[in-house]
């Protein structure tokens, strides 16, 4: 597969993707773990279907020491002893935040009421812009086709 437009040559889009760059660095530093963040990423990519960020999330979750079982079983979070209550209301608010068009008034407010059981509101606003960075990182590379495969862990450090 051979991606439609070569986004990181392009001279406009480069503009475009150094500033999505620079905010998804600003979650660096979040208090937020690191794990959850790749979780989140690795969820939202899973239903946009974004082999890209995908591979890239599932290396680096692996690369900071995150279990194979755990990267494996993000995608049935729900059905999964692995995942603690914090970490299944960041992945709730990321399905929801994804898939806005699929219920009417996108996150409901009992998922948003979980997530603030578990993060104080600097942590909510974090988790909201993770939710958003992975979405737009996603769009972009599906539908560019950017495939997924060659990444490695810390390629982009």
């Amino acid at each position: 597969m051979e991606a439609r437009l070569d986004y990181l040559g392009n001279p406009s889009a480069g503009k475009f993707l150094k500033h999505l760059v620079s905010a998804g660095r600003t979650l660096l530093d979040s208090s937020v773990s690191m794990t959850t963040q790749e979780l989140m990423r690795m969820r939202a990519s899973q239903i946009n279907g974004c082999g890209l960020c995908l591979d890239m999330h599932t290396k680096e979750a692996a690369a900071a020491g995150e279990s194979a079982v755990r990267i494996n079983l993000v995608a049935t979070w729900r059905d999964a002893t692995v995942f603690t209550d914090a970490e299944r209301a960041a992945l709730e608010l990321t399905e929801q935040g994804t898939r806005l068009a699929d219920t009417p008034g996108g996150v409901s407010d009992e998922a948003w009421a979980n997530a603030a059981k578990h993060y104080d509101e600097d942590q909510l606003a974090d988790l909201v812009s993770v939710i958003a960075v992975i979405n737009a990182f996603n769009r972009l590379n599906v539908i560019v086709r950017r495939p997924g495969g060659d990444y490695e862990a810390g390629q982009l450090s």
